[in-house]
């Protein structure tokens, strides 16, 4: 038997995902959604006789076998991550909507970070080209329409669709207009569209139930009859009924009192089913039975510790296995590694597997990865990193109960931006603490005895002097050819005594314990006095050091590197 179609509708916030739906299944939910924004992931399940009745003549001839599709609508990209199954994505397609006019947008490229990580085909939809400057809206289908648009039109509208272009390839998308594509296995298909007035929407359809048709039939197979499998989207408190689970059932079959067992942060969940409420289009009711695809809430006793995203099975006659692969699947995903590294929270099972997927890729080390609020023993755990640049936990859309000044929370409804911010803060802490850790080593530093500036030989002799690298200070120790010869005991600048001179700077320095015409002498080069362990300490902030300081320190390696050739390795 082969399944309907689960599609789901992904894209920068306010791009025209849910638009996009409600004309297809002729409601105006964007309308009624706070700011105009989707604030809940929903779905919507439409039979094929609909998608023919929009789609009319495009699927003439055409021999489609699909039941119908399950849209799937999320509110930005968050929700997006929960749709997942064992080992991919729940989605078997995507469709991407991108605003012509602002193009690709930070949660269009976090949307497109997650396609690729589960490998789910999509195509775009580059919505509101009603917006361009002298569209006229018809009844005709999409390339007639735009075949009559005035050729300023036509020229706006492909400058704007080769930007989409041009970005996505910059992201190694190959991608072309619908109409122009010759391998759909190696190009993304861009549906330019009209979500307000429909234009482009059968077009769109099309594509869908072409490709779902041609690349997916194999996958769309399931045994209706076998037990069910499914993903929690939402966990919702329904008045009168109690804790309500919103579950794409995605495999077999569901029915009244069956045996469950749900993913959960310790032990699976194992409960039974008391109610099935199916929806389709807009109608909910109650039903007995039901199979894939489809999209339902359950009600259920002993509901605790239930996330968005974890999996869902039947398991009638196989408890044992199936509560195995069901720990298993969750296990894999709430990670503890080796003492080292931050804190991972995330608010559902998708969302923190998306968020460590795009942490690794980064190189980024993960101490321990869990679901929840942020908590007491989350504050303690990252308090317990011996590296001040691990007391970090980065947290996806969840609420932060515990605080502790000592340990830096960044939390973000935006992936992208949690790495962004995360990245900022950690080169600034480290330079911080690179900074700190400079201050407690002796510099590199050279000065130049200046001829003709000799203003008294001894105790203590007094010199003018040039610096030539570094900063020079008060008591700091010098060395001529590898040996320390004396101390610096007093600068002075024009008559006033200060603590340090810079380079570049021209001063008078007195010298403790040396007469010049012995151990130094006019135009004599002296260098500060630098151990081994500072030099290595050095070449690791080197990158702190200026230009001159680093020339000083090379310099001064060479020379006691003429006594002891390992000197500082």
């Amino acid at each position: 038997m082969i399944r309907s179609l689960i599609c789901t509708f992904v894209g920068h916030v306010d791009h025209g995902k849910t638009t996009i739906q409600d004309y297809i299944r002729g409601t105006s939910i964007a309308k009624k959604e706070p700011g105009l924004i989707t604030q809940h992931i929903s779905g919507t399940k439409v039979d094929f006789s609909i998608i023919k009745g929009i789609c009319g003549d495009l699927l003439k001839g055409k021999d489609i076998k699909i039941p119908g599709f399950l849209f799937l609508d999320t509110p930005g990209h968050a929700s997006f991550n929960n749709l997942r199954k064992r080992g991919s994505n729940l989605a078997d397609i995507a469709v991407l909507v991108i605003d012509i006019n602002e193009s690709i947008k930070p949660q269009t490229l976090e949307a497109l970070e997650i396609l690729k990580q589960f490998k789910t085909p999509f195509v775009i939809a580059a919505n509101k080209i009603d917006l361009i400057s002298g569209y006229r809206s018809s009844k005709d289908f999409l390339i007639k329409n735009l075949d009559a648009q005035s050729d300023s039109f036509k020229e706006e509208l492909d400058t704007k669709i080769y930007t989409i272009v041009g970005k996505l390839s910059e992201l190694g998308i190959i991608s072309e207009r619908f109409d122009r594509i010759d391998d759909y296995t190696k190009q993304a298909a861009i549906i330019p569209l009209s979500a307000k007035s429909g234009n482009g929407v059968p077009e769109l359809l099309m594509v869908l139930a072409g490709l779902g048709q041609k690349f997916l039939e194999k996958e769309l197979q399931i045994n209706p009859e076998s037990p069910g499998k499914a993903t929690i989207l939402e966990v919702k408190e329904e008045k009168g009924i109690g804790t309500i689970l919103e579950t794409v059932l995605y495999d077999g079959n569901l029915k009244e009192n069956d045996i469950i067992v749900i993913g959960s942060l310790t032990d699976p969940i194992i409960t039974r089913v008391k109610a099935i409420f199916s929806k389709q289009l807009n109608k909910t009711m109650k039903v007995e039975r039901t199979q894939a695809v489809d999209l339902i809430n359950i009600s259920c006793p002993d509901l605790k510790e239930v996330y968005a995203g974890m999996p869902l099975r039947v398991a009638n006659t196989n408890l044992e296995k199936v509560s195995k692969e069901v720990r298993e699947e969750v296990s894999a995903v709430l990670i503890e590694t080796t003492k080292d590294g931050i804190i991972v929270k995330a608010d559902s099972l998708g969302s923190l597997e998306a968020l460590i997927s795009l942490l690794k890729e980064n190189e980024i080390k993960i101490k321990h990865a869990s679901i929840g609020d942020i908590n007491k023993k989350d504050i303690q755990e990252a308090l317990s990193s011996n590296d001040e640049s691990d007391r970090i936990i980065l947290a996806f859309n969840v609420k932060q109960i515990d605080k502790n000044r000592d340990v830096k929370v960044i939390n973000h409804d935006v992936i992208y931006k949690i790495i962004e911010e995360y990245d900022k803060y950690i080169y600034q802490k480290r330079k911080d603490l690179a900074e700190k850790e400079l201050k407690t080593v002796k510099m590199p530093a050279k000065i130049h005895l200046m001829p003709g500036y000799i203003f008294r030989q001894n105790n203590p002799a007094v010199v003018g002097v040039e610096v030539l690298a570094g900063k020079i200070k008060v008591d700091m120790p010098l060395m001529k050819d590898g040996k320390q010869v004396t101390q610096i005991q007093s600068i002075q600048e024009s008559g006033k005594a200060i603590s340090e001179a810079v380079k570049g700077k021209e001063v008078a320095v007195a010298f403790k314990n040396v007469t010049v015409g012995r151990q130094i002498n006019s135009g004599d080069i002296l260098y500060s006095v630098i151990s081994e362990n500072d030099f290595r300490k050095l070449k690791k902030l080197r990158h702190l050091l200026k230009s001159d300081e680093i020339q000083a320190l090379k310099e001064i390696s060479e020379i006691y590197r003429k006594q002891n050739p390992v000197w500082g390795v």
